[in-house]
């Protein structure tokens, strides 16, 4: 428990350099000594420490009214005690510091149960997003502790001690930090992502009880729609082109043209599942792996074109062994690895696109977009595509789905109004 009493802080740096006198102060212990001084005077002799009051015989004090400071002081330590004792186990959320300003809030007012709230309330941001990112980290899912971080940072730039609590976080909050990154010329999706993340880790201290709202700010705030994006799918007839495409075997472009081949032959498979196949991973005609981001379990039946391309990778290895030279194990510990091969195969992706005659945009991600576009245009059910890219909803395959090219809009409106 905080402990509080009244003392003549004698500390050589405390004297008056002009009246030579020392200041009657609040010493607090909580954890940490703090000093807490009060617009009151006198010397060492015009003290007395055990009964914490001016003395009136003293010559320092003959021109003051000892009685009504006296009586001042002993009000501002009687609040004090009361705070500490009204905090209750609350006390034990808080610093020193802290604690030093609520006392100093309560000298101005009436002590109530705001002061209360707003420590029970005082978990900060950063300190609760640590804890969901750490839990991340060790689940193995960097890229969303990233997100995490990344979103917290953005969060707190707008608040001035850099310390922002949940608390702080208020329908007015989430309009100031839209319209600041508006007028930066952030894209409604940046905002929206900062957003998101910064809902979730809202939402978590509320639901394991680390934090308690009147209002939750999102309940009441809609988060800026994303926009749809430029259109990254590409048509069949590229994919056939890619598999024209002659380069020197072993090289790492023809491993990154192997690479768009597997993962357009698995369904669109994503980069970071690939690079984390093990030869165990092929069972007899499938391939079955866990995607990293949702954990469910796939299998996709092994293809003509996709055996051949295993072939040359399955050769001479153990079932535990990596199937790709640019393997990762999924850990955090090497996740700056697999961003490193991610940009590398987009690299080569630009160059290949470049040979096929691709005009349009080419990364790992319009692998995998394209394969359901494909599949849309070929009348494949959307349920289907879902299940085939492992979505958990329908939703998010639609989002895929939704941005047809101009011309295939524009021949589907000739075939309506001829």
């Amino acid at each position: 428990m905080a402990k509080v009493r009244l003392v003549l802080d004698t500390r050589k740096s405390a004297k008056s350099a002009t009246i030579g006198l020392f200041p009657i102060a609040i010493r607090l212990f909580h954890r940490k000594t703090r000093i807490i001084r009060l617009p009151y005077r006198t010397s060492p002799t015009g003290w007395d420490d055990k009964l914490m009051k001016l003395k009136k015989s003293a010559s320092s004090n003959e021109n003051i009214d000892c009685d009504k400071i006296n009586e001042s002081i002993y009000d501002k330590l009687h609040i004090a005690r009361k705070v500490i004792v009204g905090l209750g186990e609350s006390i034990n959320s808080i610093d020193s510091d802290i604690l030093v300003e609520y006392i100093k809030k309560a000298w101005d007012k009436t002590v109530d149960t705001k002061i209360r709230q707003e420590v029970d309330n005082g978990l900060t941001l950063s300190d609760w997003g640590k804890v969901l990112i750490d839990r991340k980290l060790k689940s193995n899912k960097p890229s969303t502790a990233e997100w995490y971080n990344n979103s917290i940072i953005a969060f707190q730039k707008l608040s001035i001690d850099k310390k922002l609590r949940l608390d702080e976080i208020t329908v007015t909050f989430l309009k100031n930090f839209q319209i600041e990154h508006e007028s930066k010329g952030n894209s409604n999706n940046a905002i929206s992502s900062y957003m998101r993340a910064i809902r979730a880790i809202y939402n978590s201290a509320i639901k394991e009880d680390q934090f308690v709202t009147k209002k939750n700010p999102f309940e009441h705030f809609k988060i800026p729609t994303t926009r749809r994006t430029k259109k990254k799918a590409i048509v069949k007839m590229n994919f056939l082109k890619i598999r024209d495409l002659c380069y020197k075997k072993g090289s790492p472009i023809w491993h990154a043209k192997n690479y768009t081949l597997i993962m357009f032959n698995c369904r669109g498979m994503n980069f970071v599942d690939l690079v984390k196949l093990q030869v165990r991973d092929m069972v007899n005609d499938r391939i079955f792996y866990g995607r990293s981001k949702t954990g469910d379990q796939l299998s996709v039946r092994i293809t003509d074109e996709l055996r051949e391309i295993l072939g040359f990778y399955s050769l001479d290895k153990t079932e535990n062994d990596y199937l790709f030279p640019a393997n990762y194990d999924g850990s955090t510990k090497s996740y700056e690895k697999y961003k490193s091969l991610r940009r590398r195969m987009n690299g080569y992706l630009k160059i290949i696109a470049n040979d096929a005659g691709i005009e349009q945009a080419f990364t790992t991600y319009t692998i995998r977009h394209s394969w359901a576009t494909i599949a849309k245009y070929m009348g494949i059910s959307t349920e289907i595509i879902s299940e085939g890219l492992g979505h958990n909803s329908l939703r998010t395959t639609e989002i895929y789905l939704k941005s047809f090219t101009n011309s295939v809009l524009d021949e589907a409106n000739e075939l309506v109004v001829s």
